[in-house]
């Protein structure tokens, strides 16, 4: 069984810098996508990047591309996710999540997808950007 815990949320100035981590203990190769989301309060939870297993390609939603950077250390199973420039629009709860069905979905390069394609999610972590 898959587990994600993702780690290196906190709290920071608006242009600063935070690396997350997504450790996932079981994985294999039946595994199509890793990736990203955020919630915002009293927002829908939103896809901010995502990881194709095949063929290592990766995207972004618009808002967050030349900012963020999505990776992956395949030795040690675990994705991060570099955030710099970071807003205070950034402020959200950020979740890593798996899917065994299908790969990253995108629409003119933009990363875009729905939930229900994602069976594993992590528990989350907290990312506040404040002055």
């Amino acid at each position: 069984q898959l587990q994600l815990v993702e780690s290196g949320g906190g709290l920071v100035q608006p242009g600063g810098s935070l690396r997350l981590s997504c450790a996932a203990s079981g994985f294999t190769s039946d595994y199509y996508a890793i990736a990203w989301f955020r919630q915002a309060p009293g927002k829908e939870r939103e896809g901010v990047s995502c990881y194709t297993i095949r063929d290592d390609s990766t995207y972004y939603t618009d808002s967050v591309k030349g900012r963020f950077a999505i990776s992956r250390d395949k030795a040690n199973s675990t994705l991060y996710l570099q955030m710099n420039s970071l807003r205070p629009e950034d402020t959200a709860v950020y979740y890593c999540a798996a899917s065994n069905m299908v790969p990253c979905t995108h629409y003119r390069g933009n990363y875009n997808t729905t939930l229900d394609r994602y069976g594993y999610w992590g528990q989350g972590a907290q990312v506040t950007v404040s002055s």
